[in-house]
Parts: C-alpha cells; structure tokens; sequence
C-alpha cells in the first residue's frame, strides 16, 4: 500500500491525544450504558461506514463570477487520487472515490485502476457530464443534452452516457449517475411534455446498456443553471423516471439541490417506502445550491435525515442500500481539510441517529406526545459522540484528529512544490 503521508506523522500526533481519548470514550461509554447502550456496539458500526469522495472535490472550486485556485491542486486523475487517498489514510471513513468524466478520463485505464489499488482506493459511482460542452464535442449542450430537440445531440449525450458505464466496467465500478441541467429560462422557451419525453427516451437508451449488476441514479434539481424550468425539477419527477425506467434505476438526493424549507428528510422516508433510494450527496446550503462542507450550515437536518437511514437500516427495509458521496465545492478552505471535515460529519450524523431510542420514539409518536417525541430526537443529537468516531478511526490505524495531523504531516506544501500553480481567472462551480 502506497501511504502519501508517514505513518510516523500521524503516530506522533495520536500519541499526544491518545490519553484524553482514552479518559473521554470510557466516561462517554458510561453515560451511555446509564441509557442501555453500549458504546462498543455504536462505535463498531461507524467504523464500518464509508463515504465517497467525489474527484472534482479536491480542487478549488468557484462561483459563477471567478474562481481563485489554491496552492499545489491535483492537475490531474492521478493527483486527485492520491490527494483521495490522504483523506482516506486521516479518516478511515473515505475508502471510494467518484469519478466524473470526461474531466478524469485517461488513456491507460489499467494504470488509473492499479493506482487505486495501490492506494487501497475503490471506485464508486461514476458520473457524466452533459452540462458543459467538452473540447471538441461535435454538438453543444447549450439548450440541452439527453432532452435536446436536436436527435443528433441526444444521441451524443446518450453515447456520452454509454462510454461512462464502458470505463466504470474496468474500473469496477456498480453504479451511474446521471445528472442533467436541460431546462429553460424564458416561459414559452421549451414545451415541458415534448422536452420530457426527449428525455425519457434518452434516459431508456442509457438504461438498456447497464450491465445486469448495476444500478443507475437520476438527480433531481430545482433550478440552475436554467432558471426559470429544469426538466428534472423535484423529486416527484425523479420518482417517476425510477418507476418508468426499471429496477435497476433509482433517485439520487443532493442536499443542495432543494429549496430552502424543502423537508428532505421526508423526500428520504418516501423513497425509502417506495424502494427508489438510491443514494446521496452530501453538501449543506443556505441560499440555494450552494455546496458547502457537509453540516456546516444545518446539522440537525443532516442528522434528521440519518434518523431516517438508521430506522430503515434498523427495521429491514426492503430494498434499501444507499450509495453515500460527498459533493461538494471549496472557495475558501483546502479542499482536502473540508472533505476530511465533511466525512467526519456523515458519520458524526450516523452515530448520533444509532443512539435514537426507536422503542421509546415510537411509543410517543403512537400516543400523540410530540414534546417527547421531539425530545427523544434532541437527546441522541445533543451526544457528544466525537470519542467513539475518534476512538474508531486511531483503532483502524486513522489520526485521531485529522486537520491537525494533516497540518503536522505537510502534505500541502508537498504537493504545491510539486504541482505547477494554477491561474486565476474563470468562473465554474468545479
């Protein structure tokens, strides 16, 4: 296994953390046995959660006005990958990443999947890019990919598509995600019905060249970059492309992607009854899609929605077996620190919905009393749960505390003396 960061660095830094580690598990460990549970039980189950890292989210990001790169950014697959990889090492919590084509395509897949494995890195869902026009493409995506009027620019998007499934195939890839911005910004623009049906069709061609074991997930998106329809617009329409395409098709729930006051936990409660939950991306907003660092704007929705997945996961539920992936963009921090951040948070959110009384929450939910309901909620989230994901990524070999360590180890000046300096200049969210 290839380590981009010495284990030395990282011993150093647990050592003089360990004691107060140690002091505050067993006094956490007691607390929760006075409520009947066994921290030894919770801490087991974080320790076997992963959360994709998607490739894109190694570099700096942008906004739709200017993007300021940060020192020593990946300049390529190989560079995100191993810049995956560190968070991985940090956090024991990261052990997949995503990638996006054409931005990560390479000529050599067998020396893209060897050097995952050499940094005992897997790959996830892989994702296509209809949104923006890649160098060279014959036909634009400017008024729309997979539902565009033109047959021939459908046909490149579905194609496009295809090619994603072929390179997920050697890579060992399950999964697609297909994510369009196909919409329109002036009423009278595009005919809602005609633009759908394109879609549909398009999205059937795709569907037909999945391979038996795979699965594809669809994104739904309220606005942006068309503003005034989006063609994939909620989850209800996102329902209805699972349900129209087949099994092996389901909805994907970015954070971001939902009006301020939307409930998304009950979005995840109704997919979940109705078998079509296909996974997440992790963010948090604000405003609008604003792709934040997971939890760093809301965390008790972030937890609301685990308190979902943890009474699914507890219950059986049938067919349920979501695909977890941060998505994220990073104007202002190293992308790396912030991802280290948000994988902590997915399964700080993971543990605290473990500690949910469910026996208890469902006596109250059944006999009306909502103060107590809502209570049982608050309690798990207000646990401060921080030593058993500590204690579980220093016992799988992981850093105590993941910043820190990275900072001691410096890995960024590393690489920055390595990496030629971006330019400043355009706008782009990634």
């Amino acid at each position: 296994m290839t380590l981009m960061i010495k284990n030395n660095v990282i011993d150093a830094d647990n050592a003089a953390r360990l004691a107060d580690l140690k002091a505050d598990y067993d006094y956490l460990g007691a607390q929760l046995s006075r409520r009947g549970i066994d921290i030894g039980a919770i801490k087991e189950k974080v320790s076997t959660y992963g959360v994709a890292v998607p490739s894109w989210g190694v570099g700096t990001g942008g906004t739709r006005f200017a993007r300021f790169p940060g020192t020593g950014e990946p300049r390529n697959i190989f560079d995100k990958i191993e810049d995956c990889s560190v968070i991985q090492q940090l956090t024991r919590a990261t052990p997949t990443v995503s990638l996006h084509i054409p931005w990560d395509k390479v000529d050599d897949l067998s020396e893209l999947k060897e050097k995952g494995s050499a940094l005992s890195l897997g790959f996830d869902a892989m994702n296509s890019n209809t949104f923006s026009d890649a160098p060279d493409q014959a036909h634009s995506y400017k008024f729309g990919s997979l539902s565009h009027a033109d047959a021939a620019t459908r046909r490149q998007a579905v194609d496009h598509n295809l090619e994603c499934i072929e390179i997920g195939k050697v890579l060992g890839s399950k999964a697609l995600t297909v994510w369009v911005g196909d919409g329109s910004n002036f009423p009278g623009q595009s005919n809602f019905t005609r633009s759908f049906e394109r879609y549909l069709e398009s999205m059937k061609a795709i569907y037909r060249g999945l391979p038996d074991d795979w699965r594809i997930f669809t994104e739904h998106k309220m606005f942006e970059p068309a503003f005034y329809s989006t063609v994939v617009q909620d989850w209800g329409t996102n329902y209805l492309i699972a349900q129209e395409l087949g099994p092996k098709a389901y909805c994907l729930v970015d954070l971001g992607h939902h009006a301020p006051n939307v409930n998304i936990e009950m979005i995840v409660a109704r997919l979940i009854q109705f078998k079509k939950l296909g996974g997440f991306h992790f963010n948090d907003s604000k405003y609008g899609d604003d792709d934040l660092d997971t939890g760093s704007i809301d965390p008790y929705r972030l937890f609301l929605v685990f308190n979902e997945l943890v009474d699914a996961e507890t219950r059986i539920a049938e067919g349920f077996s979501p695909a977890h992936m941060l998505d994220q963009s990073h104007n202002v921090t190293d992308p790396i620190e912030s991802l280290m951040n948000s994988a902590m948070e997915v399964s700080r959110a993971y543990a605290q919905a473990l500690l949910v009384d469910r026996k208890a929450l469902e006596g109250y939910q059944d006999s009306n009393d909502a103060l107590m309901a809502t209570e049982t909620l608050k309690s798990a989230f207000r646990t401060h749960v921080e030593p058993i994901l500590a204690m579980a990524r220093f016992e799988a070999g992981g850093a105590i505390a993941p910043v820190a360590a990275y900072r001691a180890s410096g890995y960024r000046a590393k690489v920055s003396s390595e990496r030629p300096a971006s330019k400043s200049g355009g706008g782009g969210i990634v």
